[in-house]
């Protein structure tokens, strides 16, 4: 569906940080242009990264699904004050530090089954661009050289304060209790942040106008957006801590500079994980870095508890919440590799069941990508799955395949890959190999109890079976049994 002004308008309704409600998706050109804030590589990446990164990818994946050209771009914020300080810790570069890290969290990413974005830039391959978005804003009077830097000046677009936040300049003011006069070295006003910080030490610095420095964080990305999308972007967001002062400021450097606003047309922020009911922290000792939860746990198994609540919702990191996806995801799995893989799916438009739960898929992602319902929908769909194998009926087993390769693959992102999955047949044809005979010979065991109506003695002798990683299924034509996992 089209505007009259040539927007392509969409059925996803995304709530929108800056509204406070959820508007339909729309863009105008060649694709709908997407901008999540990276991460600062100073150490390793944590599961709150994680959670970002999945939801920007959850929402891409359902975008292409959906036939919409989309030009994604994530970047890397690789000079701070926490990699210099790492750096010199360690007595290294600091692009030892940000190397290092983005490789981490790269491959981190490729486990987690996260597409790549279409680019990652880095803030230091982006210094000509934001040397000339300061530039301008000097020059339109947004700007001011301080004794320590180059500083946004707040007052000069009091309108665009709060805009994601709704706080306003007069609250700010009200709650200062007497201190906007303390503004601290080189500022006008306290609320006023830094463009360009003057070098202070050996650290990384590069030449500018108004002298050797580097970026300011906050005009990094507006430039990073620039020089991808150009004035506009359609979706920008990340973590909801970055609301303020990070994408805020966002706003005021990039539509003053240009003099368009607004400068996104959608705002989207991901809720954040708390572990065992508290804040994520190191101090706390509850801090979970990418690494050690998929060493944990399993890489698609930190992803399915990761999208089984809303992106907006926190997220309560506990026992519970990755006991629920490890089971879920194995009777996944088990259903995938009992049926022989995933190469025989077929059309499901024949099985109102599955077209039911395609309806109510699709109608939960168009509204605010709603994954807890499209995981619902899965695990009815992994359980008619199930039926089907109980019944070997083949037909409606491949056409829950073919559902399950669109949504829970394409979509979702918690099948693993062809590779993995012939790897995994193969290690159970050979589990099965080995154990055949001992197996075979219990189920026999179990059928001349049964005949003597020795019932202790045949549940004792299934729950051997069970053990060894076997179900069994009884019908009119005997037993019949299958490797289920661990």
């Amino acid at each position: 569906m089209t505007d009259n002004d040539g927007a392509v308008i969409m059925a996803l309704r995304l709530y929108d940080t800056g509204s406070r409600s959820k508007r339909r998706v729309e863009y105008q050109g060649d694709a709908l242009t997407i901008y999540a804030c990276g991460i600062t590589p100073y150490s390793d990446s944590h599961i709150g990264h994680a959670r970002q990164a999945i939801a920007f990818d959850i929402l891409v994946r359902w975008l292409r699904s959906q036939n919409v050209p989309v030009k994604y771009v994530t970047n890397f914020t690789d000079v701070s004050d926490t990699i210099i300080e790492a750096a010199e810790k360690e007595g290294v570069d600091y692009t030892v530090i940000s190397n290092r890290y983005i490789t981490g969290y790269r491959k981190s990413m490729k486990r987690l089954n996260v597409l790549d974005a279409d680019a990652y830039p880095r803030v230091t391959e982006s210094i000509d661009g934001i040397i000339s978005m300061i530039t301008t804003l000097v020059e339109k009077g947004h700007a001011y050289q301080g004794d320590d830097g180059v500083y946004f000046e707040i007052e000069t677009a009091p309108e665009k304060y709060g805009y994601l936040t709704g706080q306003t300049l007069e609250m700010v003011k009200s709650g200062a209790g007497g201190r906007v006069d303390d503004t601290g070295i080189g500022k006008r006003d306290h609320r006023d942040f830094a463009l360009w910080k003057f070098e202070k030490s050996d650290g990384p610095s590069w030449e500018s106008p108004w002298g050797r420095g580097r970026p300011g964080w906050h005009i990094e990305c507006s430039a990073m957006v620039y020089e991808h999308f150009g004035e506009r972007v359609d979706i920008h967001g990340g973590g909801s801590d970055l609301m303020f002062p990070h994408h805020e400021a966002e706003i005021f450097q990039s539509e003053c500079c240009f003099g368009i606003a607004p400068f996104a047309s959608h705002w989207m922020h991901n809720g954040m994980i708390n572990v065992d009911g508290e804040k994520m922290s190191k101090s706390l000792g509850n801090f979970w870095t990418i690494t050690d939860a998929i060493d944990a746990v399993g890489e698609i198994v930190l992803r399915y508890s990761l999208i089984n609540a809303p992106y907006r919702q926190p997220i309560d990191f506990n026992e519970v919440l990755l006991k629920d996806a490890e089971l879920n995801y194995r009777k996944l799995l088990n259903c995938i590799l009992n049926a022989g893989g995933m190469t025989d799916g077929t059309s499901w438009e024949k099985y109102e069941k599955l077209l039911i739960s395609e309806e109510a898929f699709v109608s939960g992602m168009n509204d605010d990508l709603n994954t807890r319902v499209a995981i619902a929908e899965t695990q009815v769909v992994v359980k008619l799955m199930g039926q089907s194998l109980r019944e070997q009926n083949r037909g409606l087993t491949d056409a829950c395949i073919g559902w399950l390769a669109k949504y829970a693959g394409e979509v979702l992102g918690i099948i693993p890959s062809e590779k993995e999955i012939s790897l995994m047949m193969d290690d159970r044809a050979k589990k099965r190999s080995n154990i055949e005979k001992e197996v075979d010979d219990l189920i026999e065991q179990r059928r001349v109890a049964r005949s003597e109506k020795n019932w202790t003695e045949a549940d004792r002798i299934r729950d051997v079976i069970e053990k060894m990683g076997v179900s069994l299924q009884d019908d009119d034509n005997g037993t019949h049994w299958q490797i289920t996992g661990d």
